[in-house]
């Protein structure tokens, strides 16, 4: 019978990649979602220019080139993460964008380009489900390939959810369908409107942090800790 050893030592130099990207990814998420939305809507990084934006959205594509380098003959699955790559690259290009609007927001360029790049951010977060389902289908845990496939479809209803809520207030605003509305209920439904976004965008970024982490944790079990033969 062919011993398993050496073939789990040939795999231990990408699973260290891919556990350090996963990691990586892990936090990165969450820091840039706040860097991204601190740019906009504060000056707390002011300071430091199209820096904090740019930076956040490297670290994220330098995370995903680790995972890349996990199974790299897997076609599916390189095509996967190459679709995820492709979104993490536009929203690294777009991220000095976010600044610049910060300083100039009367700029047509400039509204259309942080748009996109809000546009960009949730088909990244969506293909990054994509792909995190097919690597949990390379790993041989198949109570994990349910949870990922129950989450991804939850993810994937949120994120759609969140796309035509904000598309309706969007069109809702540029229709002038509140004009008519006294001012304070107008505004309030704007508040409750935007709350409601950012309370849907936040949970698919949980929830991805949440698969990223068990698609982890299951790769160090089964390193650290692999099941025994039945026989042994």
């Amino acid at each position: 019978m062919p011993d398993p050893a050496p073939a789990r030592a040939d795999l231990m130099p990408s699973l260290g990649r891919l556990v350090r990207g996963l990691l990586i990814l892990f936090w990165a998420l969450p820091i840039s979602l706040v860097v991204c939305v601190q740019t906009t809507r504060t000056n707390l990084l002011a300071g430091s220019g199209v820096l904090p934006p740019i930076i956040a959205q490297a670290v994220i594509l330098h995370a995903l080139f680790l995972v890349g380098s996990f199974q790299p003959h897997e076609r599916v699955w390189m095509r996967a993460l190459d679709r995820v790559r492709v979104l993490a690259l536009v929203n690294l290009g777009l991220a000095p964008f976010l600044h610049w609007w910060k300083l100039m927001p009367e700029v047509p360029h400039y509204q259309i380009t942080v748009a996109v790049m809000a546009a960009s951010g949730l088909g990244f977060l969506a293909a990054l489900n994509q792909a995190l389902r097919r690597l949990a289908a390379m790993l041989p845990d198949e109570t994990l390939r349910l949870e990922v496939r129950l989450f991804t479809n939850l993810n994937l209803g949120l994120l759609g959810l969140l796309v035509g809520l904000a598309g309706l207030l969007t069109l809702s605003l540029r229709a002038g369908w509140m004009d008519a509305w006294p001012e304070l209920a107008g505004r309030l439904a704007i508040h409750l409107g935007s709350a409601a976004l950012l309370a849907l965008g936040l949970l698919p970024v949980a929830l991805t942090m949440t698969l990223i982490w068990k698609i982890k944790e299951t790769i160090l079990k089964s390193v650290f800790h692999p099941r025994l033969p039945s026989g042994a």
